[in-house]
């Protein structure tokens, strides 16, 4: 007896469960429903995170395809079955009706123009009352909503929606790695580095039926997003302070290297050259770790598109490096060793008026060093 293969749907809701049974049944019709409303073909999949209660029967006596996922966490389910769906456009959406799975319709005819990446915006679709808290509303979304757009530079209004919608082969391409909350900034991060088509549209929030807290974990969970935007943004963590810092240091120690200076009735002094000292070598470094953090984003993340590592990675060369690094150490090296031999042929008499030129020399020793062994690591992250 033959059996003929169920067609292939063009779109696959995906649905994150964790006893989920007092809503999921709900969602799983809305969905169902819309699919025949639009006259497409489309499969449910319930990727589910080790729910204790009815969630998994009701997913399959509603005929949903369950994708059982081990690893705790957000994130972690949705990356199960987003990778088991068999349609080109994936739409996923939490389980507890707070967003209306019958109204899908937009995201796909936005994805079917071109779009990789179709959010949801609930600030500009409207919150129902009770919806969301207070605190999500009007800090932490927003807030950080917005840090990320700047770090990730991506006009986006809010970047923690659950509903969106996307192609299999963009998701493919995105190489998502978190496993919690975080994972749905992660996702814009991604595309925003790689550069793909991304747009918003406006989305209703509504009150979750569920008859328990929800799952998330508002200053854990807070947290960890704002911890992933940082450590996801080398040029506003890293780079630019260091910049600034190192300008900032060399300057000064260009002004001060001589003697003591008075600006604008301001005197500058010893104290101040110690800070020019600091500023130099800590920005130094920390710019050395920016592109190092970018040069490990970009192997976790194949296809960022970055100008700045295009140019460095074409630029680079250990030997030209160690060569500055070894040139800049060699000058203060031997500049201290002058002042030394001029302190020893004066039978140690006071050296009061090389102090300055003798510490801008000290850092330079210290500044080569960093060269060349920052130089030796950069290296090894390029494995070439």
């Amino acid at each position: 007896m033959s059996t003929q293969a169920s067609p292939t749907p063009l779109v696959t809701a995906v649905i994150p469960c964790l006893n989920e049974e007092l809503t999921l049944a709900l969602c799983i019709r809305k969905a169902q429903a819309a699919f025949e409303k639009l006259g497409i073909v489309g499969e449910i999949i319930v990727a589910d995170n080790g729910s204790t209660d009815k969630s998994v029967q009701i997913a399959q006596d509603l005929g949903a395809v369950v994708v059982h996922q081990t690893v705790r966490g957000y994130g972690a389910a949705l990356d199960a079955g987003i990778n088991a769906a068999r349609g080109r456009i994936v739409i996923m959406g939490d389980a507890d009706d707070s967003y209306d799975w019958s109204a899908i319709g937009p995201f796909i005819s936005k994805i079917e123009e071109g779009y990789d990446l179709v959010m949801g915006n609930r600030f500009t679709g409207g919150i129902e009352p009770g919806a969301m808290p207070p605190l999500h509303k009007y800090l932490g979304n927003p807030v950080l909503s917005f840090i990320s757009r700047i770090a990730f530079r991506i006009p986006i209004g809010d970047f923690h929606c659950g509903m969106r919608a996307f192609t299999k082969a963009a998701y493919q391409r995105l190489n998502l790695r978190t496993t919690g909350m975080e994972y749905a900034t992660e996702m814009i991060a991604a595309a925003a580095r790689i550069k793909l088509r991304v747009t918003e549209i406006p989305f209703q929030l509504h009150k979750d039926k569920r008859d328990r807290p929800p799952h998330l974990r508002s200053f854990r969970d807070g947290w960890r997003h704002l911890r992933f935007i940082v450590m996801s943004a080398p040029d506003h963590l890293y780079l630019w302070p260091g910049v600034s810092a190192l300008i900032i240091g060399l300057v000064l120690q260009a002004a001060l290297f001589r003697a003591p200076i008075s600006l604008f009735g301001i005197y500058f002094g010893i104290h101040f050259l110690a800070l020019a000292g600091l500023l130099t070598l800590a920005g130094f470094n920390t710019v050395s770790m920016g592109v190092l953090a970018k040069l490990i984003l970009q192997s976790q993340y194949p296809g960022t598109v970055s100008p700045f590592l295009d140019k460095f990675t074409h630029r680079f060369n250990l030997e030209h490096a160690l060569i500055s690094g070894g040139v800049v150490f060699g000058i203060g090296f031997l500049a201290d060793c002058g002042f030394l031999f001029h302190w020893l042929t004066q039978y140690g008499a006071s050296m009061s008026g090389s102090v300055h030129p003798a510490l801008v020399c000290t850092n330079l020793i210290v500044l080569g060093i960093s060269i060349v062994f920052n130089a030796f690591l950069v290296q090894l992250v390029l494995k070439r």
